[in-house]
C-alpha cells in the first residue's frame, strides 16, 4: 500500500515562476504532489481572497506524476481550492508555498502572498512551510535553496508540529558553501521606508510606482534579519494570533 504523503504546492509568483519548479522538484521526492498556482504574479497580495468575481481553475500540465493547475485566484485561494475542490477527498499531509523570488523576512511577512498561503493552511491545522530566496531575479539560482528545502521537508514530515503553526523559511543569496547552516529565529522588528515615485504616461497623466527599503529596528542576534545577514537560513515559527496579549490588562480602563 502506498504510504507517501499528499503534498500541495502553491506560490504567489505565478505558475511560470522558476521558484515553483524548484520547489516541485524537491517536493515530489517526498510524496504525491499537486500544484495550484495563480495565473499571474500575486506578489504582495497578502491574505487576499476572491469574492467579487468567479474563481476559475484549470489543469494545464501533467509532468512526472504531478498535476499542475492554474487559477484566477490569490495564493490563499490556491490553498482553499486544494482543500475544497482538487483534493477534497484526500488528506493533505503538507502544504508548501514558494520558492518565493525575494525575501519574506521581518514586516514583509505581513504583505507576503507566499506566507499568507502557508498561514491559511495553518488555520486548518495542516503542516505548512513558506520558502523564500533573497533573490528577486526571475532567473535566480535555486540550487542551494533546494538542499535546504529538502532537509526542512524531511524534518517537518518526520516530526509533529505544534497546532496552528507554520514555518517561514528565508534563504540567503549565497553559494551553498557560504551558507553557515540553519537558525531558528524570531521576527525582526522593522518597517518599510516607502516612497511613491511619480511618473507620467505618454499622455502626460501621472501614475505612481511603489519603492522603498526595509528599516530594521532591532539588529540583535536571534532575529530573521540577523540570521540572513550572517549567512544562515532563517526558520521562523509563525502563528496567526495577532493579539497584543501583554497589553490586555493595561486597557482595562476602557471597560469602566
Amino acid at each position: 500500500m502506498d504510504q507517501k504523503p499528499t503534498i500541495l504546492v502553491v506560490n504567489d509568483d505565478g505558475y511560470e515562476a522558476s521558484g515553483l519548479e524548484a520547489l516541485v522538484e524537491v517536493a515530489r521526492q517526498h510524496g504525491h504532489v499537486t500544484v495550484i498556482a495563480p495565473n499571474s504574479s500575486r506578489s504582495g497580495s497578502g491574505h487576499g481572497i476572491t469574492m467579487s468575481r468567479p474563481l476559475r481553475i484549470k489543469l494545464y500540465k501533467k509532468k512526472n506524476g504531478v498535476n499542475y493547475y492554474r487559477t484566477s485566484g490569490t495564493p490563499v485561494d490556491c490553498v482553499k481550492l486544494g482543500q475544497k475542490v482538487v483534493l477534497r477527498n484526500q488528506k493533505i499531509d503538507l502544504v508548501l508555498s514558494g520558492i518565493n523570488h525575494g525575501s519574506n523576512s521581518s514586516v514583509s511577512l505581513l504583505y507576503s502572498g507566499t506566507m499568507a498561503a502557508a498561514i491559511e493552511a495553518s488555520f486548518e491545522n495542516l503542516k505548512s512551510v513558506g520558502f523564500s530566496l533573497l533573490n528577486y531575479s526571475s532567473q535566480a539560482d535555486f540550487s542551494a535553496s533546494k538542499i535546504f528545502v529538502d532537509k526542512i521537508i524531511t524534518e517537518v514530515l518526520a516530526h509533529e508540529m505544534p497546532p496552528f503553526i507554520c514555518l517561514n523559511v528565508n534563504i540567503p543569496k549565497l553559494p551553498l558553501e557560504n551558507i553557515r547552516g540553519i537558525k531558528i529565529t524570531r521576527q525582526a522588528p522593522g518597517f518599510w521606508n516607502e516612497d511613491l515615485e511619480e511618473r507620467f504616461d505618454p499622455f502626460g497623466r501621472p501614475y505612481y510606482w511603489l519603492a522603498g527599503h526595509l528599516e530594521e529596528t532591532d539588529p540583535q542576534e536571534g532575529t530573521c534579519q540577523w540570521a540572513l545577514r550572517n549567512g544562515y537560513v532563517s526558520v521562523q515559527p509563525v502563528q496567526f494570533d495577532m493579539t497584543a496579549h501583554q497589553y490586555i490588562s493595561s486597557l482595562n480602563f476602557i471597560e469602566k
